[in-house]
């Protein structure tokens, strides 16, 4: 996947002189569907990353069920 560098993203947002104009409402609109859609991936995302957290607590319980010593990155920085 392509970086986005933030100075070339400001760059482009900059050149307003050539810029081609896009009716008002058809700017609305394309804002508010990347908007939906990044909505949409950002909640995925979330459900993502709790149904890992999910498996992991289970595997940690299963493991101190098992009398194995679990440290986290909390108890690794005391």
């Amino acid at each position: 996947m392509a970086e986005t560098k933030k100075d070339n993203l400001e760059r482009a947002l900059s050149k307003k002189e050539e810029k081609q104009e896009m009716p008002k409402e058809m700017e609305i609109g394309f804002h508010q569907g990347a908007l939906n859609t990044l909505f949409n991936e950002r909640n995925e995302l979330i459900r993502m990353v709790q149904q890992v957290e999910s498996v992991m607590q289970a595997h940690m319980k299963r493991l101190e069920e098992l009398g194995v010593k679990i440290k986290t990155s909390s108890e690794k920085r005391e």
